[in-house]
């Protein structure tokens, strides 16, 4: 009797310990199976905020003229963008710098002797607006101050968007949104069900010039020379499934 009982409890013993370790094999794998997806959301706009910058330089025997001169050029420079529109409060003008100016002149011995030439004298002006079409075309147009007689030096404008912030959280959610729609259609396509989500990351945030050569980078590209530009974003998610 005990011979035969032997088998069949040691047969049991095996049905058993088959069905727990087919039952933890299934629940740990369904557990790891998961879906990877990025989702992205691409928006075309127009900056609402220029930044145009220049300078101006005077150059006398001391540094009195050329600040006097400097003075003349300055009144000049806040008429004339005054005049095209450009409201007083949004001009600023920076504090002067001085340079001591040299030329080398070579000697009968040939030698050579630094000769002071006058001090330089240099202001910058920067426009900051929301009057973005209006500043870029003076922007155009202010080789005019020299048939005034004033040396002006112009920066390129850059351009700007003042409402990032809300895009950005915008894109977010747009992103999101394509990213989930990938993931059912890939569960759905391999015959099964996502689930809960498990991670989430955002990826870089781009902002490009529309028709550019602009290179996207790990870092982030930022363009300030385009009026017209494209912000693109990515989000990668991480989804169980049954």
């Amino acid at each position: 009797m005990k011979n035969s009982i032997a088998p069949i409890v040691i047969g049991l013993a095996i049905i058993i310990s088959t069905n727990i370790l087919g039952s933890a094999w299934k629940k740990s794998h369904l557990t790891h199976n998961s879906i990877n997806v990025t989702g992205m959301a691409s928006r075309d706009f127009e900056s609402d905020l220029i930044v145009w910058s220049g300078s101006f330089q005077r150059k006398e025997m001391t540094t009195k003229d050329a600040f006097e001169k400097l003075k003349e050029d300055m009144a000049a420079i806040k008429h004339y963008l005054t005049s095209k529109g450009i409201a007083e409060k949004e001009i600023v003008f920076s504090a002067v710098s001085i340079k001591k100016e040299f030329d080398r002149v070579k000697n009968n011995d040939r030698s050579e002797t630094n000769v002071f030439t006058g001090f330089t004298l240099t202001q910058r002006v920067e426009i900051e607006s929301k009057s973005v079409n209006k500043v870029e075309l003076v922007s155009r147009e202010v080789t005019e101050l020299i048939d005034k007689g004033v040396e002006f030096y112009s920066d390129a404008p850059r351009y700007y968007y003042t409402k990032l912030a809300d895009l950005k959280i915008e894109m977010l959610a747009s992103a999101t949104k394509d990213a989930r729609t990938r993931a059912e259609n890939i569960a759905e396509n391999a015959g099964g069900k996502i689930d809960r989500l498990s991670s989430a990351d955002m990826g870089i945030f781009q902002i490009t010039g529309q028709n550019s050569s602009d290179d996207y980078s790990w870092g982030g590209t930022f363009n300030t020379t385009s009026k017209n530009k494209t912000a693109t974003i990515t989000v990668r998610l991480d989804f169980a499934i049954n």
